[in-house]
């Protein structure tokens, strides 16, 4: 596997760690469970020791140099392709492997891959995990270069096969870049459900220092644009009715950065310093307590391309509020589990969340019942669908 602008134990929820490095590490973890070995590329930087780290049992995560001796910005590593394949050509050498297939993530790295498949003469796998063309349309942020959507074009048509995590993503491909329908199959993200799982909510809220009687809103992910934050925060102000009603806010890369003090600037200028919680960037094993104690989740993006969080909160039987993006409209039950609104609207954000809110008048369904609504959604199903598909691409053989 190649990722080599995200590493999967990178701080989740900073700027270029999220979901992506997730559904590596986890989908790497059962494929060796099963018995395939996979090593993952990822490049190195400054902070890291032994360039080979054992994840878990037949998975190894493996730092590759530029060669430069710095950290190279996400933005420029395209320049340095030529260097992370002499650098895996060196470490495959001195080590004596041979790999049976390369399964890239996202487009950095399906540029490795395609050198690599050239001179190995292995299949090629890829995940976008998110399209520079769809991004572009939403016109939200930095627009993405010419280089990302024409290399994604030519790799969707290169590829032996190009791997979704949603059905809207194949259909984004065959739009967007002309795909081969027939070349692309969807594997969704997983849950790991022996993690995410309902904790009594009064516990969770000791343990994070919440009040037991204040209705909690939370958000969980990277400080983007795209993240949709801005309209969330806006839709407080029609929620403000809700007494001590608190909004709270997981992830970004710290108190200090600009993105986090623009939000605490909008909220501040909103009148809503006090109801707004900057958690910080909460490691993974704490993150079922947060969605434990929340009353619903909120996810309000302009893109995903699958969406993880909300798993992660259905699994700890927590309701879900989001914008129609990524599987949400596949995985929420309209209503039960959660609720599509139609678009990244404040207003719509505020009804849609206060329907989640406590209400003696109103049944509201269980943490049971809202978790196993996404029980089909383990990581060991996920790896073994992604084993089907590798099984499939290793059946062609040596490319010519």
């Amino acid at each position: 596997m190649l990722s080599i602008h995200s590493s999967p134990l990178g701080p989740l929820g900073t700027r270029d760690t999220g979901g992506m490095s997730v559904y590596i590490r986890e989908a790497a973890r059962e494929l060796g469970r099963m018995g395939h070995k996979v090593d993952i590329f990822t490049r190195r930087t400054a902070e890291v020791g032994d360039p080979v780290i054992a994840l878990t049992e037949n998975v190894r995560l493996v730092h590759l140099s530029t060669g430069n001796g710095r950290n190279v910005p996400k933005e420029a590593l395209h320049r340095h392709i030529a260097d992370f394949h002499r650098a895996l050509e060196s470490f495959r050498n001195r080590h004596f492997l041979d790999y049976d297939l390369i399964h890239s993530h996202y487009w950095l790295s399906g540029s490795l891959g395609e050198m690599v498949r050239e001179s190995w003469r292995r299949p090629h796998i890829i995940t976008f995990h998110t399209l520079g063309a769809v991004k572009n349309s939403i016109g939200v942020g930095e627009s993405e270069p010419l280089l990302r959507i024409a290399t994604e074009k030519n790799l969707a048509a290169t590829c032996e096969r190009v791997l979704s995590t949603t059905p809207k993503d194949k259909v984004q491909l065959i739009r967007l870049y002309d795909a081969v329908s027939d070349k692309i199959g969807v594997v969704p993200c997983g849950v790991d459900l022996n993690l995410f799982r309902p904790l009594d909510t009064a516990v969770a809220r000791r343990r994070l220092g919440f009040a037991s009687d204040h209705p909690i809103v939370l958000f969980v992910g990277r400080f983007d644009s795209v993240k949709g934050i801005d309209s969330l925060i806006k839709a407080m102000i029609y929620l403000r009715r809700r007494d001590s009603l608190r909004l709270v806010l997981v992830g970004g890369d710290g108190l200090a950065s600009p993105a986090t003090r623009r939000l605490q600037k909008q909220a501040s200028d909103l009148g809503l310093q006090d109801a707004v919680t900057f958690a910080g960037r909460i490691v993974q094993d704490r993150l079922p307590a947060y969605y434990s104690a929340a009353d619903v989740l909120v996810v309000p993006s302009l893109y995903e391309s699958f969406g993880l969080v909300g798993l992660e909160a259905l699994a700890c039987g927590t309701p879900v509020v989001a914008t129609p993006v990524g599987a949400m409209e596949s995985i929420l039950q309209q209503g039960r589990t959660g609720q599509v609104v139609t678009e990244a609207a404040p207003r719509l954000f505020a009804e849609a969340i206060e329907a989640f809110l406590p209400n003696k008048a109103r049944k509201t369904v269980s943490a049971a019942d809202i978790r196993a609504s996404v029980l089909q959604f383990s990581w060991s199903k996920v790896a073994a669908a992604l084993a089907a598909e590798y099984v499939g691409v290793c059946a062609i053989g040596a490319i010519s």
